[in-house]
């Protein structure tokens, strides 16, 4: 299809662009009047390590967690089979797919049908599943945030995404305070999903939408 671009559009354009123009001389003026150097070296003395015990993490985490709306669900390394199974029984799942890196004893107490993910099939058929299921590879306890890296333990993308409800498990040697300390442990070179709660967004009238980017349902297994 071919836009025709009217004189009066082509005008408009001009217009930007000489007001676009006018701009940024305007800024490399009051540059070079204030004598800005070209070039600031950044300040980067984060705080990479926390002086707060397990337990205090994961009283902050809970809370945090809690307040974006997702189920928190407090289990032990003993117990974690058993309350996966629980807590999708609760929502009435019948089938699974869980991370391909994953213990698949961790699903043998779930009664329905728990399958390991295959990375290359086509990530739609993840739609109808009753819930998917990951490891997280770091989380923050001051924002809430939960890291999925890409890889066999936290699952591909798709995993987390096209599902309409996520289980991940949050172990304690994972959870640490701040942002800083959080990106410190990750790879640049893998993608990563930042998750803060269940899917949600809002219109201009501020109605709040659950799912539409992401699971609308959260469950997170913050392990002690």
């Amino acid at each position: 299809m071919t836009t025709k671009v009217t004189g009066n559009n082509a005008t408009e354009e001009r217009r930007n662009a000489d007001a676009k123009k006018e701009i940024l001389q305007r800024i490399r003026n009051a540059q070079q009047l204030s004598e800005t150097p070209s070039h600031v070296e950044a300040i980067r003395e984060y705080r990479t390590e926390s002086d707060l015990s397990t337990e205090e993490l994961r009283e902050i985490l809970i809370d945090r967690l809690v307040d974006y709306k997702a189920t928190v669900v407090e289990t032990s390394e003993e117990n974690l089979a058993k309350d996966i199974a629980g807590i999708l029984a609760e929502r009435g799942a019948t089938d699974i797919v869980y991370a391909p890196g994953m213990d698949a004893s961790l699903f043998e107490a779930f009664e329905g049908e728990a399958r390991a993910d295959d990375p290359s099939s086509d990530p739609r058929e993840l739609n109808d599943i009753g819930a998917a299921v990951t490891e997280s590879k770091v989380t923050s306890a001051q924002t809430g945030t939960i890291v999925l890296e890409a890889g066999d333990a936290c699952g591909r993308r798709s995993l987390s995404l096209v599902p309409d409800r996520h289980v991940v498990v949050v172990r304690p040697d994972s959870v640490v305070f701040g942002v800083p300390e959080l990106v410190a442990r990750l790879d640049p070179l893998k993608p990563n999903t930042m998750i803060s709660g269940g899917s949600a967004t809002s219109d201009i009238e501020l109605v709040r939408v659950e799912g539409v980017h992401g699971p609308r349902d959260l469950i997170v297994m913050v392990v002690h």
